[in-house]
């Protein structure tokens, strides 16, 4: 299968769809798609001890939405949020529960990071997550950190990223 021995998977969703539906179905929410494309990711047998580095980009945007009296009450999986709407602190911790909430597994990390596709600094961030998650993978290979699923824990060859 081409998704054995994958490191890591890079999964990016748009903070900002929360208020709009999908081109292809417009009965669908797009912020609601995305978190259902997450958890199937999320929770696939191929990549259950797989890390996720999460993207929820286009913050700039969410930003403007949210002081311009857009809560994100209006999608139907924030329907019981009770925070203040224009906290971007406050909306984005509960937009990035409701992502990391699909996880099923114990095994697998999940690096979350608020984007803009214009800021450099992401860049950094996901050089950063990347190493942690080589490095880490090459220690449980090498049976020097827990098990990664290699009954024999022979070390694989090759990283890979989706």
């Amino acid at each position: 299968n081409c998704f054995e021995n994958v490191t890591a998977v890079i999964f990016v969703a748009s903070l900002s769809c929360y208020d709009e539906v999908m081109f292809e179905d417009e009965s669908t929410n797009s912020m609601v798609d995305s978190l259902d494309l997450f958890n199937e990711i999320c929770n696939n047998s191929w990549f259950e001890k797989t890390s996720i580095i999460l993207f929820l980009n286009k913050k700039d945007l969410f930003v403007d939405k949210i002081g311009n009296n857009k809560p994100i009450t209006l999608c139907p999986e924030f329907e019981d949020y009770e925070g203040e709407q224009d906290n971007f602190e406050e909306t984005t911790s509960y937009i990035k529960t409701a992502f990391e909430q699909r996880n099923k597994s114990v095994d697998k990390n999940i690096f979350t990071h608020m984007t803009c596709a214009t800021d450099q600094n992401n860049v950094e961030k996901v050089f950063n997550d990347v190493q942690h998650i080589i490095v880490e993978h090459s220690l449980m290979s090498a049976g020097l950190m827990g098990d990664f699923g290699n009954e024999d824990n022979s070390a694989n060859s090759g990283t890979n990223l989706m």
